[in-house]
């Protein structure tokens, strides 16, 4: 049985309003593993996304079954006390399925710049896309610097 894998870096600056959650985006063209193409701008509910706009931070899962979501990301410094993250699914309301967090964090930055991991698991559907959601709280636009997300897929 095959393992279906997505895996998805950015390199350039993504900025994030203060106490705003925002999809993270991931390019199309660069520094990707999507053999099966969960991340293609040809989306399976018939749009077309351009790198940049809010379905560029999807990946739609191929197949049922157990999800292995990770992610990471190094933020730049600033004046913030807390910095939060969550997976969710279909982060921008495309189903009929309701926007559903999950492995929501709270995180209390430390000196200098803030790399985190995160890792949960959970069963996936074609049709609902999957996202990662990143804020924080500092009174100015803050950047994240280096992001990824990845997902494996063990079909039941």
């Amino acid at each position: 049985m095959a393992v279906y894998v997505c895996s998805l870096s950015a390199t350039p600056d993504q900025v994030i309003q203060p106490l705003t959650d925002t999809l993270l985006r991931f390019p199309y063209d660069e520094d990707q593993m999507d053999q099966w193409g969960m991340h293609d701008p040809a989306q399976p509910d018939g749009a077309t996304s351009v790198i940049g706009d809010q379905r560029s931070g999807l990946i739609w899962p191929r197949c049922e079954g157990w999800g292995y979501l990770t992610a990471e990301f190094q933020w730049e410094p600033g004046d913030y006390n807390e910095i939060r993250d969550a997976f969710m699914r279909d982060p921008l309301g495309l189903t009929s399925d309701p926007r559903n967090d999950t492995a929501r964090e709270d995180r209390y930055p430390t000196g200098g710049f803030q790399w985190f991991v995160k890792n949960h698991q959970l069963g996936v559907y074609p049709g609902t896309p999957l996202g990662v959601m990143v804020r924080h709280n500092d009174k100015v636009p803050r950047r994240v610097l280096y992001a990824q997300f990845k997902l494996s897929i063990h079909p039941w």
